[in-house]
Formats: structure tokens, C-alpha cells, sequence
């Protein structure tokens, strides 16, 4: 083993020094600093809409190398159903979510869809919308949250949670509830759907957020005008590097 003691190493030309080749493990000594190196958590991209996602944008703004990422993909919930009949309120399904790890040392960019929540019912025993699907594609890794079913007008037929893909965590969305004990939307891993209570002064179903189901309504109150709206999905990219 050979050994170099200097004090300063600098590039003769420009300001980029490389140690080690590809494939080789740079090892630190026992108690020796890391100062002047950047690893770890470098930062967070939150789409609320859908866009682009560009590693050299990113590290031109954080001033470090990207070399993973987290991904978080949650899909946007389905719609509440509006009714003067208990078992026909019914709440929306709440949207997939998928979380990965990624090696983005061959990635450039991706692709981020994010999904849109159902629009509640709008008139007695009318089916609103379903929930969109969030998505991360790279051209090699596709991450979906899939999108919560709208609550149906029959008697009980709550919205089904939507489906996960692609991820190293895959947790479907929840169901939602029915009748007017429980008429909440299902939940969503990011997201808990609120429950629209009985209220002689209650207007319209409750919405949801980041992917949770829209809460049903009871259509005899007074100016309700729509069930509850499924919430949006959202994707959030935490950036690391080192």
C-alpha cells in the first residue's frame, strides 16, 4: 500500500478534482471528517400538478450530485354521492400510494402525473367522479397510485380504494363508509377523510385531501349543493445525494 501526505490537493485545470474510477469504494480512515463532502438528503420536489421532474435542473439549484431519490406517488379520491336516503350515501374510495427508492445515476428526467379528485354529485342519486392516477415514469421505472372509485348510488355501495404499482411499498386507498353514521370517504395514506356529521345547517359534503375520499351529503340540507370532492394526489421526490 502506497501512501501520499500532502496538505492541499488542487485540479490543474478547472475545479473538479476525481477520485477513484467507476466501480472503486473511496474509503475515509478511522475518525476522519467528511467536511467539504455533500451526502444525505439534499432536497424535496412537491408536485400538486403535473410536470417534469430534471435531475440537472435540481442539482443546479442545490449545488450537489442527485444520486438517489425517494419517490412518493399518491393518487387523487373518488367523489361522494349526495341522497335523501341513508344507505344511498355513500363515501369515495381514497387513492393508492406507492413509495420507491431510486438510483437516478442513469436518469435524467421523469415524467409526473398527478391525479385530480372526483367532483362530488351534484343532484339526488347521481354518481360523481373517480379519482385520477398519479404517476412517476422515467422511461424505466413507471410508479402508480391509482386513482379512488366514486361512491355508487345503490344502497350501500361504498367507493373501493384505489390500487398501488411499481413501488417498494404499495398500500391501496380505503373505502369509503355509507349511511349517515359513517358517510366519510376513505382515507388515503397521506390523507384523512373527514366525515360530514347530520346538521340541519350542513351545506355540501366535506372534500377530501391529498387522495382521501369525498364524504356522501344528505340532500335535504339546506343549500347543499354537491357531495364531497375527492381530494388531488400529490408526488413528492426527496433528492439525495452522495
Amino acid at each position: 500500500m502506497s501512501t501520499l501526505n500532502v496538505n492541499n490537493i488542487a485540479p490543474e485545470s478547472g475545479t473538479t478534482i476525481t477520485i477513484g474510477g467507476s466501480g472503486d469504494t473511496v474509503t475515509l480512515g478511522s475518525g476522519a471528517s467528511a467536511s467539504g463532502f455533500t451526502s444525505g438528503i439534499v432536497g424535496v420536489s412537491t408536485f400538486t400538478s403535473s410536470g417534469t421532474w430534471t435531475k440537472a435542473t435540481r442539482e443546479a439549484a442545490l449545488g450537489v450530485t442527485i444520486k438517489r431519490v425517494i419517490v412518493e406517488v399518491q393518487g387523487a379520491g373518488g367523489a361522494g354521492t349526495k341522497s335523501t336516503t341513508n344507505g344511498n350515501r355513500n363515501g369515495g374510495g381514497g387513492g393508492g400510494y406507492a413509495k420507491k427508492l431510486l438510483d437516478v445515476s442513469s436518469i435524467s428526467s421523469a415524467t409526473i402525473t398527478v391525479g385530480s379528485g372526483g367532483a362530488g354529485s351534484t343532484s339526488d342519486n347521481t354518481k360523481g367522479g373517480d379519482g385520477g392516477d398519479s404517476i412517476w415514469s422515467d422511461g424505466t421505472n413507471t410508479i402508480t397510485g391509482s386513482g379512488g372509485n366514486a361512491a355508487e348510488t345503490s344502497s350501500y355501495n361504498v367507493g373501493q380504494g384505489g390500487a398501488a404499482t411499481g413501488g417498494d411499498l404499495n398500500v391501496a386507498g380505503g373505502w369509503g363508509g355509507s349511511s349517515i353514521e359513517s358517510n366519510t370517504g376513505g382515507n388515503s395514506f397521506l390523507g384523512i377523510s373527514p366525515n360530514t356529521q347530520y346538521s340541519s345547517s350542513r351545506a355540501d359534503g366535506l372534500d377530501g385531501k391529498f387522495g382521501s375520499g369525498g364524504a356522501s351529503v344528505y340532500s335535504t340540507y339546506p343549500s347543499a349543493a354537491h357531495a364531497g370532492n375527492g381530494g388531488d394526489g400529490i408526488v413528492i421526490v426527496t433528492e439525495i445525494a452522495g
